[in-house]
């Protein structure tokens, strides 16, 4: 069962302090039905609200939800899931957010993401894996392709003030060949 949606539409989180509108990209969380698909866990439901953690947690509660979510959608730096196409563009956001404590870190689980190559290694020596019903091979193409859709992202990020962010975006870029 889904729940109701948290969307408002003053895109105001409403737990923020008295007097203070703080706005989110993540607002599009609840066009994702992350209930109907998987994660390394089983159902992606959690993620919306591991998302939520590392855009308005402090720095360790941002690390610890960061790191739950790259076990969910990059097991091992290298297993992609269902869901973790679906989660690319919300890192994307959040890696661009000042306030988020945890942006280089979310820009390497980019890149992992980006050079996961797993499932097709895979497939490559047992084919009968492209025959699932569930196709992992096309999980892991649809997240290389997700963290490549927003490759006009990088130069912002490569310019950052933040060295490790800098670092970790030309990283990036060196991976997507851009």
């Amino acid at each position: 069962m889904r729940s109701a949606s948290t969307e408002h539409p003053s895109g105001e989180r409403p737990d923020a302090p008295t007097g203070v509108a703080r706005t989110t990209p993540l607002t599009a969380l609840d066009r994702v039905p992350w209930g109907d698909i998987q994660d390394s866990t089983g159902s992606a439901a959690a993620i919306p609200l591991l998302l939520n953690g590392i855009a308005w947690g402090d720095a360790d509660t941002a690390r610890s939800a960061l790191d739950d979510l790259r076990k969910r959608i990059c097991q091992f730096g290298f297993v992609v899931e269902q869901a973790t196409a679906a989660t690319v563009p919300f890192l994307w956001e959040l890696a661009k957010l000042p306030q988020v404590t945890c942006r280089a870190e979310i820009i390497k689980l980019l890149r992992s993401i980006a050079e996961a190559r797993q499932w097709e290694s895979t497939a490559a020596v047992y084919p009968k894996l492209l025959n699932h019903r569930e196709n992992p091979v096309a999980w892991e193409r649809a997240a290389r392709q997700a963290v490549r859709d927003r490759r006009a992202d990088l130069g912002r990020l490569m310019a950052d003030e933040d060295t490790e962010i800098a670092r970790a975006t030309t990283e990036l870029a060196r991976s997507l060949g851009a």
